[in-house]
């Protein structure tokens, strides 16, 4: 079973994603959702994806800081 994961900055109305890990053979892949839809689609990172867009978010390149 997939572990879901909620960031602690998640607001109580429900307005959040959860990302879970997955093995793959190149690595951990990222998978993201919407909270409010969980059956809904679910996005697949690769892991040089996922990397980068973590530098990215810690580098402020998204105003998210």
């Amino acid at each position: 079973m997939m572990r879901w994961v909620k960031s602690s900055f998640s607001f109580s109305n429900g307005n959040c994603v959860e990302v879970a890990t997955r093995q793959a053979q190149q690595g951990n892949e990222r998978l993201v959702r919407d909270s409010k839809n969980p059956f809904g689609p679910v996005l697949i990172f690769p892991p040089a994806a996922w990397d980068a867009f973590v530098r990215e978010v810690k580098a402020g390149t998204y105003g998210l800081h």
